[in-house]
């Protein structure tokens, strides 16, 4: 059962050692700390991370993002590393946040239809045991000139009604998030946002910690958790 769930965007800049001096990533980074720290609050046997990538598949939880694919002058693993940045970034994320449980990590591809995040979704969410869900996701990255695609007009219109839905713990709205017009807007957290709305139980408590577009994309953290008979999970 999945007892709490946490939403974080995966930028690069939530590496410490891409973010320069200052931080440029610092309120983002807070933010996912207290969500995550939210999430592991509620006592999970293991921590599932689900994120976004060219092509779905299962990832070993000892996997370690290769920070020189963005030309650090970090020295290269002994092995090259093809993790998805969504997983590398979650990792770094629970690394910091201090978990020393079990994770599992989990890519989705881009494009995954949604009856097959739905079939992923319902079998992670009947595990008997205490699951917490790590989503790493990103809204439209159409909302400025420096934005990776530009301007779209629809794009503000797109990740308010998601933010709505983070922040009101709907996941129906999750669920029926429109595919073809996500793509259009860039907007990389569809499929695993689709995946928490239908892995999600219902009645969430939720709230919404970030939400802005520093860079012309919209980033979102948002913690979800239930209650279990008489308590909160």
């Amino acid at each position: 059962m999945i007892v709490a769930a946490a939403v974080c965007p995966h930028p690069p800049l939530l590496f410490r050692e891409l973010s320069g001096l200052e931080d440029a990533a610092g309120d983002l980074r807070n933010a996912c700390m207290a969500a995550i720290t939210s999430m592991m609050s509620a006592d999970p046997g293991v921590i599932v991370v689900v994120g976004g990538a060219d092509t779905s598949g299962e990832w070993s939880p000892d996997e370690r993002f290769d920070l020189t694919r963005f030309g650090t002058t970090q020295a290269r693993p002994s092995q090259r590393s093809d993790l998805p940045l969504s997983l590398g970034v979650a990792g770094t994320l629970l690394d910091e946040s201090g978990w020393m449980g079990r994770r599992e990590l989990l890519a989705v591809a881009w494009q995954t239809p949604t009856a097959d995040l739905a079939e992923a979704a319902s079998r992670l969410a009947a595990r008997p045991e205490r699951v917490g869900l790590l989503v790493m996701g990103e809204g439209s990255a159409r909302r400025g000139t420096t934005a990776p695609g530009f301007i779209d007009e629809r794009a503000p219109v797109f990740d308010a009604a998601l933010g709505l839905a983070l922040q009101e713990g709907d996941a129906v709205v999750l669920r029926n998030i429109d595919s073809e017009l996500a793509d259009q807007l860039m907007a990389l957290g569809r499929a695993p946002f689709q995946f928490l709305g239908h892995a999600a139980p219902d009645g969430a408590a939720a709230t919404v910690l970030y939400e802005d577009d520093p860079f012309g994309v919209m980033y979102f953290v948002a913690v979800w958790s239930w209650r279990l008979g008489d308590r909160l999970a």
